[in-house]
């Protein structure tokens, strides 16, 4: 590849527009959104909620809080400032390209865009998250435009749909079978009866699109077929699909609705997704492991054999994890749907799709639960209607509320009469700052967002708090005081159940008692579902141990000064592998 054009022939770039990820949107010709984007999918890079706040400071034994960045991390705040610039004039050079018709060049330009930005840390940071994930999508969207091009000047016919997915029943796809005739039995169960609310519709849509009706199963291994499926990797809704992914195929995001968990209009866009991913490879199998991992990191390894025709199975080695599992979990669940007798499982008769809806107009601000609550109507029904609602309530701008036909006219002559929702007035505890803590584990206390916190006491950077500062915490009108107010010295910690978790196990493990658990978490029986959060206070009782975290302490490294397994640690309290802990935090050693 030739170098990057001089800066005479580049276009000029707005700098009074940064940060700089305005900047490199605008010099690669996109649109910019100036609604906060995050995002990043599981699969396409993927949450309801904000990006998460900053890396957050500990309050120090003197009652200062620690820098957010000190000396020791100017080095890699200067290399990400570089990496960043490095990939402007990336993004830059290769509009300059494509001007030029240069289609490698600005490819090569494209690729060492995406390169810098995916090595880019994020340190908890929204900005840096936001950064990738846009990044991502222009470098996708550019990708994708230069390869239609290159098609279509080639005089190369529209590659026709195999309207038949060939199910592959290797070894890996064997192992996927088993898992779902073992582990994930149940997940398998309650998917498929999921599905029938959602299959039709998608049937229909596929149909109308000529793609293969297979793809229909594809949600199940998203999603589960639920609408509302939230991802680790910030990916929403049936399709699973990031912010900035869904935005590009035109699913909107405000404070009110979020068109990633509506049901057709993501079908819409997920079809939208696909039919450009089978264009871009040819083959489904390919298709779907960019859907999953996203196009360009496919791209990336077919363009290291360049002349050979790969497939999924010749890349499997080099692509992620969940990758090389996703699409041999696919094939498996084609195979299953196709003869579930043949490997022992019996599929349950799937749920019924919801009726024909009529359509009410709205322009105010009405909650769904009232809605239902005066009529009579089943709870929850409403919200299955309109699943987009983040809120459960109707926006102040025009909203085409969905309700059941034969409720159409009773629904609407509610409407005439209800006052319109107001928020309950929040109520407020004070919680005491202890040293070691930050807004991070104060808000896991309490079950609320840090960010509330931080607006509920004016604090701007979110990074700094005192020890012996007494801030306010928004709670919920129903809540108690518990562990935090009555002032017990160990710090709570939430513990995830497990299938064949009991309470005395919990309780012993934590050194407390099954009354104190019951108790803090208003438990009125001892039955407990694998997936409930508990929240512990770890008491001394039965032998139970408590680290408390010092300066250069890591997860990894606790794990091993105990003879503990890291999983099981990071269960214990709640922690994932990008969680940074902090000293004098207490970390529960099961």
């Amino acid at each position: 590849m030739r170098a990057f054009p001089p800066l005479s022939r580049r276009k000029p770039i707005p700098w009074a527009l940064c940060p700089a990820l305005l900047v490199c949107l605008l010099g690669c010709g996109s649109k910019v959104s100036t609604a906060g984007t995050y995002g990043g999918r599981r699969s396409h890079e993927r949450s309801i909620e904000p990006a998460e706040p900053p890396r957050e400071a500990t309050a120090d034994s003197t009652g200062r809080a620690s820098a957010a960045v000190d000396g020791s991390e100017a080095a890699p705040m200067a290399l990400a400032q570089t990496a960043q610039a490095e990939a402007i004039e990336a993004c830059e050079s290769a509009e300059v390209f494509l001007d030029e018709g240069e289609l490698d060049d600005a490819i090569a330009a494209l690729d060492r865009a995406y390169e810098l930005m995916l090595n880019l840390p994020e340190n908890g940071d929204p900005v840096a998250a936001q950064t990738k994930a846009d990044i991502r999508r222009i470098v996708a969207e550019k990708l994708l435009d230069i390869y239609a091009s290159q098609r279509t000047a080639a005089g190369e016919p529209r590659i026709e749909w195999d309207l038949e997915i060939q199910i592959v029943e290797n070894d890996r796809v064997q192992q996927e079978i088993k898992s779902f005739q073992k582990a994930e039995g149940g997940f398998l169960i309650g998917a498929y009866r999921r599905s029938g609310r959602y299959r039709p519709m998608i049937l229909a849509k596929l149909a109308e699109a000529g793609l293969p009706s297979q793809l229909s199963w594809l949600p199940l291994i998203e999603s589960g077929f639920k609408v509302d499926a939230y991802s680790r990797a910030k990916a929403l809704g049936m399709w699973q699909f990031i912010l900035s992914t869904g935005r590009r195929y035109g699913l909107s995001r405000d404070a009110w609705i979020d068109e990633r968990m509506d049901p057709e209009r993501s079908t819409d866009a997920a079809i939208a997704y696909l039919s450009e991913l089978h264009d871009l490879f040819g083959d489904w199998p390919q298709a779907l492991a960019a859907y999953n991992c996203g196009e360009h990191r496919v791209l990336r390894l077919d363009r290291q054999e360049p002349g050979q025709d790969l497939d999924f199975w010749d890349l499997y080695e080099q692509l992620p994890r969940e990758t090389r599992r996703y699409v041999p979990r696919f094939f498996a669940t084609l195979a299953i749907i196709e003869d579930p007798g043949r490997f022992g499982i019996e599929l349950p008769e799937p749920l019924e799709p919801l009726s024909d809806p009529m359509v009410v107009t709205t322009e105010k601000e009405f909650e769904l639960k009232g809605i239902e609550s005066r009529l009579g109507l089943p709870e929850g029904l409403l919200r299955r209607y309109n699943p987009e609602l983040r809120r459960g309530i109707t926006p102040k701008a025009t909203y085409e509320l969905k309700v059941p036909a034969e409720r159409h006219a009773s629904v609407r002559e509610c409407l005439r009469e209800m006052p319109v929702y107001t928020p309950p007035t929040p109520k407020f505890v004070t919680h005491r700052v202890r040293r070691g803590q930050n807004l991070s584990t104060i808000a896991s206390i309490y079950g609320v967002g840090v960010n509330a916190i931080a607006r509920a006491n004016g604090i701007r950077n979110v990074n700094r708090i005192y020890p012996g500062r007494r801030i306010k915490i928004p709670v919920a009108a129903g809540y108690s005081p518990s562990f935090a107010s009555q002032g017990v010295s160990a710090d709570p910690v939430v513990h995830v159940v497990r299938r064949g978790d009991t309470l005395w196990d919990i309780a012993k493990r934590y050194g407390t008692s099954v009354n104190t658990i019951k108790r803090e978490n208003r438990l009125s029986s001892s039955r407990i579902t694998p997936g409930t959060k508990l929240r512990i206070v770890p008491g001394s009782r039965h032998g139970a141990r408590v680290h408390t975290v010092r300066k250069g302490d890591t997860l990894g490294k606790i794990a091993r000064k105990y003879g503990v397994d890291l999983g099981a640690l990071m269960r214990a309290n709640g922690l994932t592998s990008r969680s940074t802990i902090y000293p004098d935090q207490r970390i529960v050693v099961p």
